[in-house]
């Protein structure tokens, strides 16, 4: 009983969490835009201007936090892995050293992997470098990224 209790109020939670960065995300962006970046292919805007915004598009909540923070993502390395987009990603701007960082990496990864025109996201290693001993030693440990020379 208890479990199930924690399980509704976890999906109640997690329900609004998505609604308000939904919310979040549409007063700040323009919906018919960013639709249209959705439905783009990725592989037509390599080495152009839209493709950041594009896959900007294509996260979920982690967007709100993104956009909300003053942060953002920039594309280090693109490279083809039988077909599948293989990216190495920094964050920008206040993203760099938050300590809400590997959450933010997490959900950037999660979302973009999620596209099928994506085969894998890592992030640069030099993303460590912005991290206090700590905050590094956490993110090795726990966070579910992996961090590559670019």
């Amino acid at each position: 009983m208890d479990d199930d209790l924690v399980a509704k109020y976890a999906a109640e939670a997690k329900a609004a969490m998505e609604a308000e960065a939904a919310r979040r995300v549409a007063e700040a962006t323009d919906p018919e835009e960013e639709q249209r970046l959705r439905n783009l292919s990725l592989h037509t805007l390599v080495d152009t201007d839209h493709f950041v915004p594009a896959l900007l598009a294509r996260l979920g909540p982690v967007r709100a936090a993104l956009d909300g923070h003053g942060g953002g993502i920039a594309v280090s390395q693109t490279d083809l892995i039988e077909g599948e987009l293989d990216l190495v990603l920094d964050l920008t701007g206040a993203c760099l050293s938050c300590g809400a960082a590997p959450g933010t990496l997490e959900g950037v990864k999660g979302d973009l992997e999620a596209d099928s025109e994506v085969a894998r996201i890592r992030f640069s290693s030099a993303l460590l470098d912005t991290f206090d001993e700590l905050g590094r030693e956490f993110i090795l440990a726990h966070g579910k990224v992996e961090f590559v020379d670019a």
